[in-house]
């Protein structure tokens, strides 16, 4: 089993890296903040130019079918710079939901048009607070027409199409669930800007009221097929949070070897010393995780719920713990809208969250291993 990855994987890195440190500095995620667009859309061009959107699709579906490796790579150079483009819905859960549960005519009518950046697309689950719940979900889908309501969806102030968690069948529980696919710029479809800590991210409300809408899957493995898209997106998400960690690491360490106190760099007293130390024990726990689940998503190891947990979980609490850190380390001045220290605290809250609360994931993880070891 090798954790690493290739040479050409890492040049790959490298030169992701180069091209978003030229055109995604902290200026081009400030701008969006302070703005009133929800993406950088000269960016996501770019982005869509590399051909990164389609790093992990298939040839046949207008991709280049490098595969997840790649695209993990690609995450973690896009959570280092704080991308604000609409990677993660678009091609972690979007595009994942169609190579999952869609037919060959729904692959070939949207995933080319992922692939180069012409539709943006998103994910829609949660109807309400908390984890997300076979027995909550009320949205529907009858005769083609889609009803209900779905919060807080990820890039939905920009998406043209969403793949929505719907009840297909008066069937109870899991039973009755499907995933269905929705065209965002039909009739029937209402959308509602959310306020959120991180303004380079949009989110939305949407409310259906009798839009179009094609079934995604069959009725009943609506529920299976939502928690693998999750599975992945979870691995692909714990790159970008690996990422942002790091810069907040570095951030900190940077600032306190060249902040003096009492004669001295605050980085030699023994407090300053324990947050760092304890931020790159977090990182480096969070990293082999990621890795981990970069092997079974590569793979399609059974093993892959159990990494996408274990992946999740460790990279949340690091990118986190890192962010508050690095802003504890700048003192005063890291509380400051001047500093960039927030930007990090706001994409570490926003990542966070976004696929359901860190409690589901750690009761996940809890029992996948007592199944692993059962």
């Amino acid at each position: 089993m090798n954790f690493d990855f290739s040479d050409d994987q890492k040049m790959l890195k490298d030169q992701a890296r180069k091209f978003l440190s030229e055109k995604c500095t902290t200026k081009t995620v400030r701008a969006v903040f302070e703005g009133d667009a929800h993406h950088d859309a000269a960016l996501w061009k770019q982005v869509a130019e590399m051909g990164w959107t389609g790093t992990a699709i298939p040839e046949e579906f207008g991709g280049l079918g490098l595969g997840y490796l790649e695209l993990c790579v690609i995450a973690e150079e896009l959570g280092r710079a704080l991308a604000p483009v609409p990677f993660s819905s678009t091609v972690y859960l979007f595009a994942e939901a169609l190579l999952i549960a869609g037919t060959d005519e729904q692959k070939k009518r949207l995933l080319p048009k992922v692939a180069s950046g012409e539709i943006v697309g998103t994910f829609a689950r949660a109807e309400g607070p908390g984890a997300v719940l076979p027995k909550n979900v009320r949205a529907t889908l009858k005769g083609g027409k889609l009803n209900g309501k779905k919060i807080a969806v990820i890039d939905g102030p920009i998406a043209d199409y969403a793949v929505v968690l719907v009840r297909g069948s008066d069937e109870p529980g899991e039973r009755g669930l499907q995933l269905a696919l929705v065209d965002l710029k039909g009739p029937g479809v209402k959308r509602t800007t959310c306020d959120t800590l991180d303004a380079s991210r949009g989110h939305s409300d949407i409310v259906f009221e009798n839009a179009s809408a094609e079934p995604l899957g069959k009725l009943g493995e609506g529920w299976s097929d939502a928690s693998r898209v999750l599975d992945r997106a979870a691995i692909l998400l714990a790159f970008e949070q690996v990422g942002g960690a790091d810069v907040c690491l570095a951030l900190a360490k940077d600032y306190a070897l060249n902040r003096y106190a009492f004669g001295r760099p605050i980085a030699s007293f023994q407090a300053i010393k324990h947050k760092l130390a304890d931020m790159y024990v977090n990182n480096e726990l969070a990293r082999s995780n990621a890795y981990y689940g970069a092997w079974a998503l590569s793979t399609g190891a059974r093993e892959l719920p159990l990494a996408a947990a274990a992946a999740r979980v460790s990279a949340t609490q690091a990118f986190d713990y890192a962010a508050k850190e690095n802003i504890q380390t700048h003192g005063g001045i890291g509380f400051t809208w001047a500093m960039d220290c927030h930007f990090y605290y706001k994409r570490a809250k926003e990542t966070g969250l976004v696929l359901g609360p860190q409690r589901a994931w750690k009761d996940k993880l809890v029992t996948e291993l007592e199944t692993s070891n059962a």
